[in-house]
C-alpha cells in the first residue's frame, strides 16, 4: 500500500528540479484544495482521474447490536470518488 511519504517520493523522482519538501507542499495544497471543496458541498473533478462528490445519509432506525434495541443513526455525509473511464480502463 502506497502512502503519503510514498507519493511524495514518486513526484520527487517524476518532477525535475523538484525537492521534497515543495512535492510535500504541493500534495498537502492538493489534499486541502479537494478536502475545502466537499467541505463546501462542491464536486471536484481530475480529467482522466475521476470526481470527489459528498454523498448524504439520512438519518435512520437501526439496532444497538449488543442490546438488540433500536437507535436513530444520524444522518452524516461521505465523500465519495467515482474512477474517470481512463483509469477504469488502465486498471482492467
Amino acid at each position: 500500500m502506497a502512502g503519503k511519504a510514498d507519493i511524495v517520493d514518486h513526484i520527487v523522482s517524476s518532477v525535475e528540479g523538484l525537492n521534497k519538501k515543495q512535492a510535500s507542499e504541493a500534495l498537502e495544497a492538493l489534499i486541502g484544495y479537494v478536502s475545502d471543496q466537499l467541505v463546501g458541498g462542491e464536486r471536484v473533478q481530475i480529467a482522466g482521474f475521476g470526481t470527489f462528490t459528498v454523498s448524504e445519509r439520512g438519518e435512520r432506525q437501526g439496532r444497538n447490536p449488543q442490546t438488540g434495541e433500536p437507535m436513530t443513526i444520524a444522518a452524516s455525509k461521505n465523500a465519495r470518488f467515482k474512477a474517470a473511464k481512463a483509469l477504469k480502463d488502465a486498471l482492467n
